[in-house]
């Protein structure tokens, strides 16, 4: 039998394990699960001669192989971000634990007591590209909501993530967990995914994190429940009483803070009646910091040496500095372009007009609205999750970043003295 006939084997007996070692989890408690939680910590935090090196030879595979600067970002690790990811550890052991909180409950009037409590899912899975952060963040979320995970990394990051999940592991023994509840298929490749994909019954939700095409093939092909991560086209309007410091500096920090990452901005609004005010200083600020701009007819009549922005151009998201801006006749004209170009992640206006700012919130229909904010706070961490698994863009079961809580379900609970229906 060849080594293609026996994968499907043993994934199988990964999958078993998974489900094994979830098992376990479901009745561990918080202390245990905090104790591995602090064990996966102080692995990232001594394991830096193991997992920079692994990073370092991707990053070099990925620039021989025409890897992307946006993805090559996302690849790379360094002492900053490997701290990062040590403290997000630690920030998820001090959160609450999600798993037996009542939902909701009552007696009925036969004496029944029900009561409806959070439970893990069992075995999650992960499809994602060029993010090892996403290894640390997924499996201490998934461990502190008593989930076993199942990992598919990509080729990109192979290596540091079979470093990451090898520390992983070890934490988890250290503290007498089984090791099976974080588990990797990327070395079978492309067929690891599909499997993951198909393991109905053996895997009870998938989570896929990355590029468009990334999630758009995981949604067309999965037999599995996805929840969807979606891309992120971010928007923001600047309202006709928007001011310029507060405009110049939400457009920056959005576009610039980090121009690889989903809750960049993509495509700047402007309303046309503060256009002429509003337009020229930011679009100077932005290309001050290296952005590059297309824009619409009306912006390039205000704005000299804009290109010409396409309906791809709004559709995109870019993953670099570059950008699309915008004039709209107003906040109906702003809402008009983010319905048809929207994939429903992240959209922020800046305005001083109150009525506008309340109709903005409650008209656009995305995971996250802001009003005067930057649209880099679409983050788990900076929501107070400690880490997130992505940015949900679907309306079931979760919206938005996702943390520990939306690693659960529910189950009702029905306590009874021998109660019969009649």
């Amino acid at each position: 039998m060849s080594a293609t006939d026996l994968a499907p084997l043993a994934i199988d007996d990964e999958l078993a394990a998974a489900a094994r070692a979830a098992r376990v989890l479901a009745t561990t408690s918080t202390g245990r699960k905090h104790e591995a939680l602090e064990a996966i910590a102080v692995a990232i935090e001594t394991g830096a001669d193991r997992i920079l090196p692994a990073n370092e030879l991707d990053l070099a595979n990925g620039r021989e192989n025409g890897l992307s600067a946006g993805l090559q970002d996302r690849l790379r690790l360094d002492p900053t971000r490997l701290a990062g990811l040590a403290a997000a550890v630690r920030e998820i052991i001090a959160l609450p634990d999600p798993v037996g909180v009542v939902v909701r409950g009552s007696t009925l009037p036969n004496g029944l007591q029900l009561s409806q409590v959070r439970v893990p899912f069992g075995v999650v899975g992960a499809i994602y590209e060029a993010r090892p952060n996403v290894t640390i963040d997924i499996a201490s979320l998934a461990l502190k909501s008593s989930n076993a995970v199942v990992l598919r990394g990509g080729r990109a990051a192979q290596g540091t993530n079979a470093v990451l999940v090898e520390l992983l592991q070890g934490a988890l023994t250290s503290v007498g967990l089984p090791a099976e509840a974080v588990q990797t298929v990327d070395r079978f490749g492309r067929e690891g995914g599909t499997m993951l994909m198909h393991a109905v019954g053996r895997v009870d939700v998938l989570i896929p994190r990355g590029s468009a095409d990334l999630i758009d093939s995981v949604v067309r092909e999965s037999k599995v429940p996805v929840i969807e991560t979606g891309a992120g086209v971010v928007h923001l309007f600047l309202d006709e009483s928007a001011d310029e410091t507060t405009s110049i500096d939400i457009a920056v920090n959005s576009k610039v803070q980090r121009p690889s990452v989903c809750n960049a901005l993509e495509t700047l609004l402007v309303d046309a009646r503060a256009a002429a005010r509003l337009l020229p200083p930011v679009v100077a600020a932005l290309r001050e910091r290296g952005v590059t701009i297309k824009g619409d007819d009306r912006a390039r009549a205000i704005v000299a040496g804009l290109p010409p922005a396409t309906d791809e151009d709004y559709a995109t998201e870019h993953m670099s500095l570059d950008m699309s801006v915008a004039v709209v006749d107003d906040l109906d004209g702003a809402l008009e372009h983010i319905r048809r170009f929207s994939t429903k992640h992240t959209e922020s206006i800046v305005t001083n007009d109150y009525a506008r700012a309340e109709r903005f919130l409650a008209e656009v229909d995305s995971a996250v609205v802001m009003v005067n904010a930057s649209t880099r706070f679409t983050d788990g961490g900076e929501f107070g999750f400690g880490a997130e698994v992505g940015i949900s863009t679907q309306k079931l079961h979760a919206r938005g970043p996702m943390g520990l809580q939306e690693l659960t379900s529910t189950k009702w609970l029905v306590r009874g003295a021998g109660q019969v229906r009649g």
